[in-house]
């Protein structure tokens, strides 16, 4: 992890009642970090640490693209990405996660966002991705338009012809 060593934040020290740090973060961040979701993107992020009493705020604003595969051809598409999202850390005795509040151990002072960064921006990948209308890549069915696979004379069950026209009816 010494790539992420950048995105270093030094708690334990911060004097100021608030510090701000910019990134921007690219495919070697997401090399870097490994996770599953996201290896490609070009974000912007803008990280805002707020000292308050007994904890530190983190504002996370971030707008950038990151590459997915389309859902429908399984090609990569850019996935626009814009969010805000805000992290509450405290200085504890050890390393704890517990959803509401990362507890980061006082003796180190510093909390390294990488990973926490990763999670927000993966977090808002919609749960469906594809291309817009018609830009998909790969030959998909026509659904029965122009279908001339069917032999001449073949007939054919009624109750697909039914359904034939209520797909084509969109």
């Amino acid at each position: 992890m010494g790539t992420l060593d950048s995105y270093k934040v030094a708690l334990r020290d911060m004097t100021p009642d608030t510090v701000s740090y910019q990134w921007h973060v690219d495919d070697d961040f997401f090399s870097a970090v490994e996770g599953p979701e996201i290896q490609q993107g070009a974000v912007d992020v803008a990280l805002r640490v707020k000292r308050t009493s007994g904890a530190y705020e983190l504002e996370f604003s971030f707008e950038g693209v990151v590459s997915v595969p389309c859902d429908r051809c399984l090609e990569s598409m850019d996935q626009p990405i814009a969010a805000q999202r805000t992290l509450r850390v405290r200085l504890g005795s050890k390393f704890e996660d517990d959803g509401d509040m990362i507890t980061v151990p006082e003796e180190d002072g510093t909390f390294n966002v990488a990973w926490n960064l990763y999670e927000l921006i993966a977090l808002e990948i919609p749960l469906r991705h594809v291309h817009p209308e018609n830009e998909c890549s790969a030959i998909l069915p026509n659904n029965g338009e122009n279908d001339d696979t069917q032999p001449q004379g073949e007939t054919t069950d009624p109750r697909w012809d039914a359904l034939k026209k209520l797909v084509n009816n969109k």
